[in-house]
Parts: structure tokens; C-alpha cells; sequence
């Protein structure tokens, strides 16, 4: 008798099982407390308010009038962008198609960085310029608006004091987000609480909470770059390191034959229009898209590496060991 064959078949069982058990915990999170679309505070919050009722139980929410002091949302406009800080250099995400820090075929690939001034940046944006082929944005995510554009931080808070008091530190950083229209931010989940405010157009979010992982494919990459050459085309170079877990599929336009299990997720869309602010908990997964021209700035808070992040490493492990077992 061939003993192998039975234990085959009975660890293929309890990979099923483990899976289905994941899956219904997903079901039952969307039962039991997640939200179907983001609700709307009319105020900011008092520190404990906020920490008790949205950061420890992990749940988004739009909040109004957070904003309404800063002399950003009136002044920001591209005239004065160029006259307040026109000839300092930023750094700029260039792609042929929009998609940074995303799959593409077999391989994860980053945008060409350049350093350019704002001012031309601006140019290129408002159509004054030739693009040649490229998309631009402005995303460097290094606390880009303390660190390439300081004068600017004088319109703003460059802290949320509410937010700071509710986790008892300041943020990681603040970033400054310019872009177009075709430029997108694929899906992926960051490990901070994230407070996203749109000073001028509208970011559109796709959300999914961390109990959707065991619908969310994963996948390994080799890492590369883009990079323009002198004829306008642009090629893929490829980098040494480890390859890169990410996010193949586009949650806007599935692709359910390769990833079935995706269509399960129940996301949550939500517009975040100039003056509001985005609660985006840690973890959850995102993808974002914007009118043209869009400017934002977000803060980054850690997050804390408590219980709630040991219970979200379990279910993403168990979700890679099980994937296998999904029909």
C-alpha cells in the first residue's frame, strides 16, 4: 500500500479547510463592524474620540473643516506654486504609462526619478511643455514637503496636533503629492496611519480592509526601472536585490480568470475632494487615482506593532501557505 497517497490527501484537507476558515473570517469582519462606504465627521475630533471610536478599531472615515485654517486650500494654485517655490528642485516620478512601483509581466518596476523644478513640473502638467511620452507626478515618499519644499510648510500644519496628542508622536513624515490625471498609485497596504488631505482637485480611493488578504493575490518580482532613452522611448532595466512581494492584479479591472479569488473582495470606494481629510488605518489595502493636477499632502504615523499586527501577520501567512488550495 502506498502510504504517501493518504497523507497527501489529508494535508490537502487541511488546507482547504484552512482556507475556508480564513475566507469565512473575511465574511464575518464585513458582518460584524466593517464599514460599506466611509463616513463623514463634520469636525475634527478630540484625541480620545478618535483613537477610541476609528484608530483602534481600524476603520476609515472622511473628516470636514480639519483643514479649513490652512492657508493652502486659498493660496495653492500654480501661479503661486511658481512664484513661492518655482525654482527649487523636486524629485519626479517619470513612467510611460502612469503606473509606478507596480507589475508589470514578470517583473516589479519603479519609475525614473529626476530632479526638475517645480516650475517646469507645473509646465509639463498644464500642457506648456512636451512631455515626450511621459507621465509625471511628484510622490517621493521621504517626507518630500519638510525635506525639497520647506517653503511651503508655512501654509500649512506640518503636524496634525489632534492625531499626534491621540498616538502620543509626531508623524514620520509629510509628503507633497502633484500629478496627472493618467498617474496612479497601484495596491499595496502600508504599515502607518495615514491622515490624507487634498488640497485642490480630487483623489478617488479603492479600499479593501486587511481581513480581504486571503482574497488578495501576491506574487514575487525581479526589480526594475524605467528609463527614457534619447529617442523618447522608454525601456525596463532591471536591478540586483531580492525580488519584490507585490500586488498583481488591478483592482479596477480584474483580471478573474488568472486571480478568481479576487472576486470576492468587497471594496469601498471613496472621492476625497479639496478641504477634506482621509483617515487611511494601517494596513489597509489601497489604490488611488486623481482628476488632473491634483495636489495633496499626507502625514505618515506609525503604526503601533501591537496584537492587531500579530493577528494581520498570521492571516497573511496562512493566506500564502493556502493560497494553493483555492479552487
Amino acid at each position: 500500500m502506498n502510504v504517501i497517497e493518504p497523507r497527501l490527501r489529508s494535508d490537502v484537507s487541511t488546507m482547504e479547510g484552512a482556507r475556508r476558515k480564513l475566507e469565512a473570517c473575511a465574511r464575518e469582519a464585513h458582518e460584524l463592524y466593517l464599514p460599506r462606504c466611509v463616513p463623514y465627521l463634520e469636525a475634527p475630533p478630540t484625541p480620545l474620540d478618535f483613537y477610541r471610536s476609528w484608530i483602534s478599531p481600524n476603520k476609515p472615515c472622511i473628516i470636514r473643516h480639519a483643514l479649513d485654517h490652512w492657508g493652502a486650500l486659498r493660496l495653492w494654485d500654480y501661479e503661486y506654486l511658481r512664484k513661492k517655490a518655482g525654482q527649487t528642485l523636486v524629485s519626479v516620478a517619470v513612467t510611460p504609462n502612469g503606473f509606478a512601483d507596480a507589475v508589470s509581466g514578470e517583473r516589479f518596476v519603479m519609475p525614473e526619478e529626476r530632479q526638475m523644478k517645480l516650475s517646469r513640473v507645473l509646465d509639463l502638467i498644464q500642457g506648456k511643455e512636451d512631455k515626450r511620452g511621459g507621465v509625471f507626478y511628484v510622490q517621493k515618499q521621504c517626507s518630500n514637503l519638510l525635506q525639497e519644499l520647506p517653503e511651503l510648510t508655512s501654509d500649512l500644519d506640518t503636524n496634525i496636533s489632534w492625531m499626534s496628542e491621540a498616538l502620543g508622536k509626531d508623524p514620520d513624515a509629510v509628503n507633497f503629492w502633484l500629478g496627472e490625471k493618467a498617474a496612479v498609485t497601484s495596491m499595496h497596504k502600508d504599515h502607518y496611519e495615514n491622515l490624507y488631505c487634498v488640497i485642490s482637485g480630487e483623489k478617488h480611493f479603492l479600499l479593501l480592509p486587511p481581513t480581504d488578504r486571503p482574497f488578495i493575490p501576491y506574487g514575487l518580482y525581479r526589480p526594475a526601472v524605467y528609463h527614457q532613452r534619447e529617442d523618447g522611448q522608454f525601456e525596463v532595466v532591471d536591478q540586483d536585490g531580492d525580488k519584490v512581494p507585490w500586488i498583481p492584479v488591478d483592482p479596477l479591472d480584474p483580471d478573474l480568470t488568472r486571480f478568481p479569488e479576487f472576486g470576492s473582495v468587497s471594496p469601498v470606494r471613496v472621492t476625497v475632494r479639496a478641504g477634506e481629510m482621509l483617515y487611511l488605518p494601517s494596513l489597509w489595502f489601497h489604490h488611488v487615482s486623481q482628476s488632473h493636477g491634483a495636489i495633496a499632502v499626507n502625514f505618515w504615523y506609525d503604526m503601533e506593532y501591537d496584537i492587531k499586527y500579530n493577528y494581520y501577520q498570521l492571516i497573511d501567512q496562512l493566506s500564502d501557505i493556502t493560497a494553493s488550495a483555492t479552487p
